[in-house]
């Protein structure tokens, strides 16, 4: 453990931050998993999860989770997989 006031602050403050990114990216996560489950079994409410994977990801992006290149290539992967199945 820390001696000094300021770096026991600093790993408070880490541990917070940890916290709330491991929530936002378990939500994503979650929300980009219901959209694979239902592209293969080619469920008809794909493009509504599909949607809102998309809200999470970009959500998770604005708060710096995830970088914003990153955010771009998991939608653009997880649309083409949407649309794969649909056809």
């Amino acid at each position: 453990m820390a001696n000094i006031k300021s770096a026991q602050k600093r790993i408070r403050v880490a541990e917070k931050k940890q916290a709330r990114n491991k929530h936002i990216k378990s939500l994503t996560k979650t929300a980009v998993k219901k959209v694979v489950v239902a592209a293969n079994e080619k469920s008809t409410d794909t493009n509504a999860l599909l949607v809102q994977a998309i809200t999470a990801i970009d959500k998770a992006a604005s708060k710096g989770v995830y970088h914003k290149n990153t955010a771009a290539r998991k939608k653009s992967r997880l649309t083409k997989m949407v649309n794969k199945a649909a056809v």
